[in-house]
């Protein structure tokens, strides 16, 4: 299963992991990549140093083409600059304007793709150059720039920015959601949640048994978890910091249930960090502490995912029911 889009990048499956800020390392990318599909390292928490290092080990467990993902209002000093100096395949940027990077990232054979929440995004995105528009739906997890379902913007960016490539992106987890999404016009899907879902994601093991047990109906989207990130809305699962919060009356921030306590430790670039309660960090691999006050990022496509298996398997299921839903529909 492949598409034009995937012959112009030269991977033999249109589908993208998620740089999902720590939770995706190089030993996901790699995995993913190496499956014929494309990973993307999580470097937004990163120092540029470390990114450097991380590539350098993504390089060394693939000779696929990968991505790396960046935040653009949480960019660090360098990190822009290790991506280019490591002459990355493809810079994957979210939420902002990617324009001051493009020209500098083809000068040296870097990529753009830019996730966007809207109509209006995608087409400044598409003429400041990029290469390709991500079109996030609402269902996605984590930080979710759109106010659409996926079912809506996708097909409306399809035509806006036609002929440059669009990937889908929010509550895709299997074969049919990827189907589904070529119909509308994409050129290829990214997927977050259910690569959460994998052994080689870098997130606690509570963390992803806790999305594998959850269904649609038990996310939220809201700008609760804001201590680090403040005005981005996401889409996490609902725990007690949650119910705390609504109970309370969903007070503003400064005035919340139990702020300013800790809700856990993680070690992490070489020391050991405390996360807040209503912190944007997730519970990353080492995570100790209360899983009911932290940030569990999980789209609606958690109901679509039982289990928590390699992520090489995970792209091998999803092409076999791509195809066989893609073959159904040529019968009908």
């Amino acid at each position: 299963m492949n598409t034009l889009f995937c012959h112009q990048l030269g991977i033999a499956h249109p589908i993208f992991s998620v740089g999902m800020a720590g939770c995706a390392g190089p030993e996901l990318a790699a995995a993913v990549s190496n499956a014929g599909a494309c990973g993307v390292l999580g470097a937004g928490l990163s120092p540029a140093s470390y990114i450097r290092t991380q590539i350098r080990e993504l390089r060394a467990l693939t000779d696929r083409p990968f991505g790396v993902n960046l935040i653009m209002p949480l960019v660090q000093e360098g990190q822009i600059e290790a991506c280019f100096d490591e002459k990355i395949p493809i810079l994957i940027l979210f939420w902002g304007d990617p324009a001051p990077y493009v020209k500098e990232a083809h000068r040296r054979g870097i990529k753009v793709f830019i996730q966007v929440g809207s109509v209006e995004e995608a087409g400044s995105s598409a003429a400041a150059g990029v290469d390709a528009i991500i079109a996030q739906g609402i269902e996605s997890g984590g930080h979710v720039k759109s106010t659409t379902s996926l079912s809506t913007i996708l097909p409306a960016i399809v035509e806006a920015v036609k002929p440059l490539p669009v990937i889908a992106s929010g509550g895709i987890a299997n074969g049919r959601g990827i189907a589904a999404a070529l119909s509308l016009g994409a050129q290829a899907v990214s997927m977050g949640t259910r690569f959460v879902c994998s052994a080689e994601a870098r997130a606690s093991e509570h963390y992803k048994k806790r999305i594998v047990r959850s269904k649609a109906e038990d996310t939220i989207y809201t700008s609760l978890f804001d201590l680090g990130w403040p005005e981005a809305p996401h889409r996490v699962l609902r725990n007690k910091a949650v119910e705390d919060w609504e109970a309370a009356g969903r007070p503003a921030s400064g005035q919340r249930p139990g702020e300013g306590t800790i809700a856990g430790t993680i070690d992490l670039f070489g020391t050991t960090m405390e996360i807040p309660k209503y912190s944007a960090m997730p519970p990353l691999t080492g995570f100790a502490g209360d899983m009911e006050h932290i940030a569990l990022y999980a789209g609606e496509s958690c109901t679509l995912i039982n289990e928590i298996k390699p992520a090489a398997e995970i792209v091998r299921d999803l092409v076999r029911e791509s195809e066989e839903v893609i073959e159904q529909m040529k019968r009908l």
